[in-house]
């Protein structure tokens, strides 16, 4: 089956949902892991919409990846609380430890270094987000710590 008769059973399956716009990008992102570009043109023939309009709506909410994430995914909360106890220093130093900056994927494809404005852990800040699971007062070694038993 190709990834356009893929998409368009997705789309059948929602079909007659309002807005079906959304459920239908998070059900792609959670069969693909992320939304191919060449998906974008399926959806605004499918759902009588323009290619800028699903493109608008994959590239404006952060939780759409347009390219695949790496085998970790790591998201640090930047919202005011966090900040205050140390995020902006574990972004830093998240960037240093993975060679790359926010938004990016190592080139192995190991790690994805993500941001969220708040993960509702606010108390317990800075927060982090590791392939799903909340993390509380997290600095660089434990970070790293994290990351170690994820792979063991």
């Amino acid at each position: 089956m190709t990834i356009s008769e893929r998409v368009r059973g997705v789309v059948e399956a929602h079909r007659g949902e309002r807005g079906a716009l959304l459920p239908i990008l998070h059900h792609l992102q959670e069969e693909f892991g992320w939304i191919d570009p060449q998906v974008v043109p399926v959806l605004a023939e499918e759902l009588n919409l323009s290619r800028a309009d699903v493109h608008g709506v994959v590239s404006f909410y952060t939780d759409f990846r347009s390219e695949p994430a790496g085998t970790t995914t790591v998201k640090i909360c930047r919202a005011e609380a966090c900040q205050s106890v140390g995020a902006e220093r574990l972004i830093a130093d998240a960037e240093q430890v993975f060679g790359v900056k926010v938004g990016q994927t190592t080139t192995d494809r190991s790690v994805t270094l993500g941001q969220v404005f708040c993960l509702g852990n606010c108390a317990l800040g800075p927060s982090t987000q590791v392939n799903g699971r909340l993390y509380g007062r997290v600095d660089r070694s434990r970070l790293v710590e994290i990351l170690a038993e994820g792979r063991a």
